[in-house]
């Protein structure tokens, strides 16, 4: 048995951000993916991800007995599943930002879910607030708070625009173009993100009041901007945009970058070869980089992996 696959996504802008209601921009990126399959003979991996697979079951079992009106499941079904080894094969790298634990949800949620929303329906603001929100509970066992945006990206397979916390739609992006200089990058830190400890950073953060000033009159700003900029094509405005808000990462959330990546952080911003910024919640896993020269930014950056997400 194998399910479809379900693929990983990038939030190119909006982290952090949209939990003070910016603006987000999240795309697919298919170059990893997963699916739900039971093997004859399994590996470890897969003995490991059954057994978290049943305990993610109770999970769901109690969110549907708290939340009847909001989602149920055939949990009778997804237990004998479970109890024949099945197990969640992915190539998406765990704690790198780029939404393993939302394939996964994504993944549950098209096999047992009842009365599931679909791609091929009419996807009015309210069915895609709907399902932010189912998702939002169920990836919350792997994070503790979700803004179920990844498991959304995953489940439907299109870019889509966070225009606030209750206000989000399917978005078109700018074409690719192979031949385009521009790039949107990831680079490998090589370390492993968790995801709870760095959201638990930014929550202390929250409490100062110059903490919430810069977030408001210059993160958001900045993020709505690059936002709009990209959506729009406007390319000049987006890398002056980046730009800025590169420097406010740098300045405002050090604990999310790896200590070793500070140096080539303030390169990209000194020589404009390149610009990078948090790709989700940071502390490892990948970082997100923006170039009007891929070239000049793979000779910049020639000690470390770099994937080339869009070009244009």
């Amino acid at each position: 048995m194998k399910g479809p696959l379900f693929y990983s996504k990038i939030l190119l802008f909006g982290e952090y951000g949209i939990i003070k209601d910016s603006k987000g921009l999240s795309i697919p990126y298919n170059f990893y993916n997963g699916a739900l399959k039971v093997d004859e003979h399994p590996s470890e991996e897969a003995v490991k991800s059954n057994e978290s697979l049943r305990r993610f079951a109770a999970y769901l079992e109690d969110l549907q007995s708290e939340s009847t009106d909001l989602v149920s499941f055939q949990l009778e079904l997804m237990k004998e599943d479970i109890d024949r080894g099945m197990y969640f094969d992915s190539s998406i790298p765990q704690g790198y930002g780029v939404g393993s634990s939302g394939a996964l949800v994504a993944a549950i949620y098209d096999k047992y879910a009842n009365n599931k929303i679909t791609v091929l329906e009419n996807l009015t603001r309210e069915k895609l607030l709907q399902l932010k929100t189912i998702f939002s509970h169920m990836e919350s066992f792997f994070h503790g708070k979700s803004s179920g945006l990844d498991p959304l990206n995953s489940y439907l397979s299109i870019p889509i625009l966070i225009n606030s916390k209750d206000n989000i739609e399917a978005t078109g992006i700018p074409s690719q173009s192979t031949e385009g200089k521009g790039a949107v990058f990831l680079l490998d830190s090589g370390i492993v993100g968790e995801t709870a400890p760095m959201v638990n950073i930014f929550m202390e953060n929250l409490k100062d009041q110059g903490f919430r000033k810069m977030l408001k009159t210059q993160f958001v700003k900045y993020t709505d901007a690059c936002v709009e900029n990209f959506l729009g094509g406007d390319m000049p405005s987006l890398f002056s945009n980046t730009k800025k808000l590169s420097r406010i990462v740098l300045n405002n959330f050090k604990p999310m970058i790896p200590e070793q990546f500070h140096g080539i952080w303030q390169k990209g911003i000194d020589t404009n070869d390149y610009y990078l910024k948090l790709c989700g919640s940071g502390g490892g896993g990948y970082i997100l980089g923006f170039t009007q020269d891929l070239e000049k930014a793979k000779i910049s950056l020639k000690d470390y992996k770099l994937e080339v997400v869009y070009q244009f």
